[in-house]
């Protein structure tokens, strides 16, 4: 797992699946806080479980509820063009629209999203 910082925004890029499940989303968080002191987060879409984005599960739901929980802001970027869900590119646009989550397709645009929030 890589880490660099930002304009105070964490970019991580790791090839290893690093947010499982809502523990290892919790233990992510709080170990980007103690190293960094930022708030907010980029991470590579590989880091995390293929089950995230398959809405009906109801994980990203509970994921994302703890980012929010604990005031981080985040940004997964990469490649959901193969992704055919309606629910998930609805939750995708609603999520693009809010100010706490983003999905987008890259690191410079993760970077934006964040620093705009």
């Amino acid at each position: 797992m890589k880490n660099k910082i930002i304009n105070d925004i964490v970019v991580v890029k790791s090839e290893d699946v690093v947010i499982r499940d809502v523990q290892s989303a919790i233990d992510f968080i709080m170990t980007i806080k103690y190293e960094t002191n930022c708030n907010k987060i980029a991470l590579n879409k590989e880091a995390v479980v293929e089950d995230f984005f398959i809405l009906s599960k109801g994980l990203a739901g509970e994921i994302l509820q703890k980012f929010i929980n604990y005031q981080t802001k985040f940004a997964i970027y990469g490649d959901y063009s193969k992704y055919t869900s309606k629910p998930l590119k609805d939750f995708i646009y609603e999520s693009n629209n809010g100010k706490d989550v983003f999905f987008v397709e890259n690191e410079s645009e993760a970077i934006d999203k964040l620093s705009k929030c």
